[in-house]
C-alpha cells in the first residue's frame, strides 16, 4: 500500500505523467530525424534513406513541388485578407452562452446542495436562484440587441 500521507508518494504520479508526457513527443521527433529520407549533397534532387537500402526517390520530376500549391494555380493576390467583425457575433454569443450555462449549472448544484441538506436554508437557494436567473436576463438582453441590430457590430 502507497502511503497517501506522504508528499512524494503524492506527486509521484505526476512525476511519472510528466515524464511519459516528455519523452512520448522527444521519442517521435528523435526516431523522425533517424527514419526520415536525407537529401544527397552532390545531387539536391534526390533523396535516399541510411536505414532502407536502395530507397531513393528522384524529385527532379516534379518541378511543380517547391510551388505554394501543388495542385498547379500560381497564387493570385495578397494572402492578407481582412474579415469585418460581423462574422465573428455568432461565435461571441455562443462563448457568452456557454460561459452563462456553467454558472448556471453552478447556481443548480449549489441550490440543489442547500435544499437537500437537513438544516439547509431555502431563503439562501432562492436568492442565489435569484441572482443567476438575474445573470442570464442581462446575458439575454445583449444578446436580443445584438440580434436586433442584425449583426452590424461597429468597433
Amino acid at each position: 500500500m502507497v502511503d497517501t500521507g506522504s508528499v512524494p508518494s503524492a506527486y509521484l504520479s505526476i512525476a511519472f505523467l510528466a515524464i511519459v508526457g516528455i519523452l512520448m513527443p522527444l521519442t517521435n521527433f528523435i526516431m523522425s530525424w533517424a527514419l526520415r529520407p536525407r537529401t544527397d549533397p552532390s545531387r539536391p534532387h534526390i533523396t535516399k534513406s541510411y536505414l532502407l537500402e536502395g530507397y531513393e526517390r528522384d524529385h527532379s520530376l516534379y518541378p511543380r513541388r517547391l510551388s505554394t500549391f501543388e495542385c498547379g494555380s500560381e497564387p493570385i493576390g495578397d494572402a492578407m485578407i481582412q474579415f469585418h467583425f460581423q462574422y465573428y457575433w455568432y461565435a461571441i454569443v455562443f462563448l457568452v452562452f456557454d460561459v452563462a450555462f456553467m454558472f448556471l449549472v453552478l447556481g443548480g448544484m449549489v441550490a440543489s446542495e442547500e435544499t437537500s441538506k437537513a438544516s439547509g436554508d431555502i431563503a439562501n437557494a432562492e436568492a442565489g436562484l435569484a441572482i443567476i436567473a438575474a445573470f442570464f436576463t442581462i446575458m439575454s438582453l445583449g444578446v436580443w440587441y445584438v440580434f436586433r441590430k442584425r449583426g452590424r457590430i461597429y468597433i
